[in-house]
């Protein structure tokens, strides 16, 4: 998925993570996770863990602190890869992230239904993380650790934060976990957005990717929708016992689309946003040459004030908004790629398929 900060050596303004330590002492054992829905670095190879089934984020110590080089830049059949490593006939994506501490790639996969992460190194090795006796501190979503199972569709992390966005029954939610200190309830609050692709507000559509960005010294969390608006909230009104936000959007990449990953990077002396989205149906589309493709967005379009919610501009031309123009593009050399996260300041490691069953790992240089 995408990378949860960026280095102040980029001149981003997206969170820098300062500060970390924990209230609680690590537990040393097996975290026993009944699901595995995201996955999101902190500093130091923190690895967060959204458990959505058991109502908890669950932070492992990794210590995997030790930069390493990549020299295989291409791995084909992926797929049949880690089926045969593992001994299972199907495997699904469910996130891939990078270490920043190591360069290390994360992967969380579904083996014939059977959540898993594994380890990618600079060799194109790929072995089991295993989980059974690992450093690892819990967060449980509720104060008595009673909260009902939800399902979380992304996890990124900002100033000793786990920040995550949820599906609820009543709709789509934002949650906030201070890593830093132990037995606080987490706060949570209900978000509203204007859906420009739908020409409405709405509280029910889930955010699909999030990524944190810091502007005028307050924190907002940025995320996508399906169909697929770009929104951000500002976390001054993410309290315990609940409430609502509004969010501001900023830009609509097209209709019929589900976000996939998102990160933020700098090139040539400008901030931008890459984010990678699959045709709803799985097939392309007038205007989309693969089912599965990546936009590049000036990461300045979020501070934008007037063009926004209802005046937000389109990538392409849509409903009498003006377009972004080049604010916003496809990038070519990111079609077909199905995950992703920064690799690095100047690449991705990158999942990519050939809309034929098959896949292969790679790194591609940044757009």
């Amino acid at each position: 998925m995408h990378r949860p900060f960026a280095k102040l050596a980029l001149g981003l303004a997206f969170a820098l993570v300062a500060g970390t330590s924990h209230a609680a002492e690590p537990t040393k054992g097996n975290p026993k996770l009944q699901s595995i829905e995201s996955l999101a670095f902190g500093p130091e190879g923190l690895l967060l863990i959204a458990d959505g089934k058991g109502a908890q984020i669950v932070a492992v110590h990794t210590d995997d602190t030790t930069p390493i080089q990549w020299s295989k830049l291409q791995q084909a059949e992926i797929k049949q890869l880690i089926g045969s490593q593992l001994n299972a006939k199907t495997i699904d994506f469910v996130r891939l992230v990078v270490n920043p501490a190591s360069n290390r790639g994360y992967l969380a996969v579904k083996a014939d239904g059977k959540e898993t992460i594994l380890t990618i190194d600079g060799a194109g090795k790929i072995a089991t993380f295993d989980l059974t006796n690992v450093k690892h501190v819990r967060y449980p979503l509720s104060a008595d650790g009673k909260a009902t199972p939800i399902r979380i569709t992304d996890l990124t992390y900002a100033d000793g934060r786990a920040l995550f966005a949820t599906v609820a029954k009543e709709g789509a939610k934002i949650y906030t976990v201070d890593l830093r200190q132990d037995g606080v309830t987490p706060g949570w609050v209900n978000a509203e957005t204007y859906h420009v692709g739908h020409g409405k507000w709405e509280t029910s559509s889930p955010i699909r990717t999030v990524i944190p960005y810091v502007e005028g010294g307050k924190t907002y969390l940025v995320g996508a929708f399906t169909c697929t608006p770009i929104v951000k909230y500002s976390l001054d009104d993410v309290k315990v016992g609940g409430g609502k936000v509004k969010g501001t959007s900023v830009v609509e990449l097209g209709t019929g689309n589900t976000p996939q990953d998102m990160f933020a990077y700098a090139k040539e002396g400008k901030n931008y946003i890459l984010m990678n989205q699959m045709r709803n149906n799985g097939k392309p589309a007038a205007g989309y040459p693969t089912a599965y493709w990546t936009a590049k967005v000036e990461q300045g379009i979020l501070a934008e004030t007037e063009a926004v919610n209802e005046k937000a501009p389109w990538r392409i031309k849509g409903k009498g908004n003006a377009p972004v123009s080049n604010r916003a593009t496809m990038v070519p050399e990111f079609a077909n790629v199905v995950a992703m996260d920064r690799l690095g300041d100047d690449r991705a490691l990158v999942i990519q398929t050939d809309e034929k069953a098959g896949f292969r790992l790679a790194v591609l240089p940044l757009p």
